[in-house]
């Protein structure tokens, strides 16, 4: 299930790939939205940033466009998971692709989300070298299963 392919892509391609594209953070500590952000800014991503899974899907409605979104797990007042079947029972949301990014790794973890129904899971800490190759890879449609 995890896939840690060798092969890189060059920053060149992520850049073209990712460039104005929008990605939904929801995550509830600040330090690891400004880290996520500043390594998806400087590929031209635009960011925006929710700190609960409360109301997610209400507020990714109200959003122009969203071509990922990438959820933490644990969340004040709604969990990651929560967020993640709401956004799935909008006609609207339910095809974006929805990653779980979280520090509750291992094999056990990322199985529970994969039969909960997220698209991916990326273990934290995130490694910057890794990042945005993973997310270029969910963007273009391939899956991406890493606990680290």
């Amino acid at each position: 299930m995890p896939d840690k392919t060798t092969t890189t892509t060059s920053a060149e391609t992520i850049t073209a790939t990712l460039k104005e594209k929008t990605v939904l953070i929801v995550e509830d500590n600040m330090g690891n939205f400004k880290l996520i952000a500043r390594m998806l800014s400087s590929y031209g991503v635009f960011c925006e940033w929710k700190t609960s899974g409360y109301e997610v899907a209400e507020f990714a409605s109200t959003l122009p466009r969203i071509d990922l979104v990438l959820m933490d797990i644990h969340l004040p007042y709604e969990d990651g998971y929560g967020a993640m079947r709401k956004i799935r029972q909008s006609e609207v949301l339910k095809k974006i692709p929805i990653v779980a990014v979280t520090a509750d790794t291992g094999l056990n973890q990322m199985h529970n989300a994969q039969m909960a129904g997220f698209d991916g899971f990326i273990g934290k800490p995130l490694n910057p070298d890794r990042f945005p190759e993973q997310v270029y890879k969910i963007l273009c449609g391939q899956a991406v299963w890493e606990y680290n």
